[in-house]
């Protein structure tokens, strides 16, 4: 533009909101020799050594800063349209600091398998807010890696595995001679975690599926998740209540520690349909 230099210029389109961070983003990805256009989210990248006319996009990328909040359900519209496309779906983030990191996002459709009830359903006694299956060898034979050995003859189940049961009629819960129901057992376990209803949902889909998740306390998530007979776990897993926005910078959290510890990062969104899992890697363009 005339009578414009490089600052001026570069100040002048800063006013624009996302301007800024859009351009850092497409001078580094020039810069990494790659050809770049807008569109269809902020830019289409093209393989090394092709470009528009001639050669094909791989990646489409979404430019976001570190302190903005991640709306799952446009993420997920956004990747499934990028998946359509067969092209590969980036998140470019920009931090305070203006340095850049790529995360590649993918729609995780986790393969599932039907389980076997139960016969008879198991008799168990509320304690806290746990219960103890006695005697247990029946449960433990038709559920795989359910609840913690008490002793020899008693299994203490965790307030999610209550509810799996309870839900599947699986579990009849005593107090007593009293019988506890779902919905009075569930009220009293989310007087003390608010997080009870999308972790229950979550916990639900995965057993369902065939794996098997447990608390994921350690690693600051819901979830670590097995596969078959595998020693250990190979997923973490956050399940996404349905309207929470978390902050992008959280998000990076969850995927460093899941990289250090070599275990694949998802978050389980829940939905009008189900739970769809949203899978978060660390890229290197």
């Amino acid at each position: 533009m005339e009578g414009f230099d490089f600052d001026s210029l570069l100040a002048y389109y800063a006013g624009i909101e996302g301007f800024l961070r859009r351009f850092l983003v497409y001078r580094d990805l020039r810069e990494r020799g790659y050809a770049v256009q807008t569109g269809p989210h902020d830019f289409r990248v093209f393989k090394r050594g092709q470009r528009p006319g001639t050669g094909q996009s791989q990646y489409m990328v979404r430019v976001l800063s570190e302190r903005d909040l991640v709306v799952f359900e446009t993420l997920v519209h956004e990747t499934s349209a990028s998946t359509r496309m067969r092209k590969q779906h980036i998140l470019a983030i920009v931090d305070d600091e203006s340095e850049l990191t790529y995360y590649e996002v993918k729609i995780q459709d986790l393969p599932g398998s039907a389980e076997t009830p139960l016969i008879t359903p198991a008799e168990g006694i509320l304690v806290g807010h746990s219960a103890i299956i006695h005697p247990s060898t029946l449960l433990k034979e038709q559920i795989p890696s359910i609840g913690m050995n008490l002793d020899g003859d008693r299994l203490i189940l965790s307030p999610l595995e209550v509810i799996y049961l309870m839900t599947d009629g699986l579990l009849v819960l005593r107090r007593d001679n009293e019988v506890i129901t779902l919905p009075c057992f569930s009220a009293m376990v989310a007087e003390q975690d608010h997080e009870l209803a999308p972790k229950a949902a979550g916990y639900r889909d995965l057993r369902k599926r065939g794996y098997i998740p447990r608390t994921g306390y350690k690693f600051g998530h819901h979830f670590r998740v097995y596969s078959g007979k595998k020693l250990h776990s190979e997923l973490l897993v956050h399940v996404i209540a349905t309207g929470t926005q978390p902050p992008m910078s959280s998000i990076s959290r969850s995927v460093r520690l899941a990289n250090s510890v070599k275990k694949k990062m998802l978050f389980a969104l829940e939905n009008s349909t189900g739970i769809q899992y949203v899978e978060f890697t660390w890229i290197k363009l």
